[in-house]
């Protein structure tokens, strides 16, 4: 074989394995592409999954903080996930303290042994604000949206109190009518009776007065 065949061949295999590890590190690398996608969509069904869950009148401020670690493992183990959920629901629709304005930071790590919850008063926001800081997940309460919002449960309350007020006078107007007609049929009835009685007392005397006429008048002929 001439030098220039060999030199040929030489070139035609490194650019067979230059090919074949372009082709690997291309693949590598959209594949971590692709897990970082669908990690990031995760991470967004998370967040969707938790600003539907209704937070407790006492929660003014809320702070999730979920590590990437934890994030794998909720993605990979869909039991660990139901798990962590179900103690963000339990959380965030439970009465927290100290009541009735508190801000709530939840911590979730790789397992449930790492999962915690600290509170405190918004008066003590500068706390919370610090921790709170690069969180997966945060919702604040200003203090005019707090007001606004236990003026609104007030007025709420107050509206039931006074459909349930409404509620028991008219069922003792109701109640009233009832009597009312009530004691009506018992006078009719009474009436009735009295005027029977009457009719037939009535119808007696005349009887009587007769006989004794008819008695009278026997005897006068007599």
């Amino acid at each position: 074989m001439s030098i220039r065949a060999i030199e040929q061949k030489n070139y035609q295999n490194n650019l067979s394995v230059t090919n074949k590890t372009d082709g690997t590190g291309k693949t590598e690398r959209a594949q971590k592409l692709s897990e970082a996608e669908e990690l990031a969509a995760f991470k967004k069904e998370i967040y969707a999954e938790i600003d539907k869950i209704p937070r407790d009148r006492t929660i003014a401020n809320v702070s999730i903080h979920i590590s990437e670690e934890a994030f794998q493992n909720m993605k990979k183990d869909s039991k660990y996930k139901e798990q962590i959920m179900s103690l963000i629901r339990r959380d965030l629709t439970s009465s927290v303290a100290p009541a009735p304005d508190c801000s709530l930071l939840l911590t979730v790590g790789a397992t449930l042994k790492d999962y915690r919850g600290d509170s405190w008063s918004v008066n003590n926001d500068a706390e919370f604000d610090i921790r709170s800081q690069n969180s997966f997940y945060k919702k604040t309460t200003t203090k005019k949206n707090a007001q606004k919002q236990r003026f609104k449960e007030y007025m709420e309350k107050r509206a039931q109190a006074k459909k349930a007020q409404q509620k028991f006078f008219d069922d003792k107007c109701r109640k009233q009518e009832m009597e009312k007609d009530r004691l009506s049929q018992l006078e009719y009835q009474e009436w009735q009776m009295t005027k029977a009685v009457n009719t037939y007392e009535q119808h007696f005397q005349i009887t009587d007065s007769q006989k004794s006429t008819q008695y009278g008048t026997k005897e006068a002929f007599q």
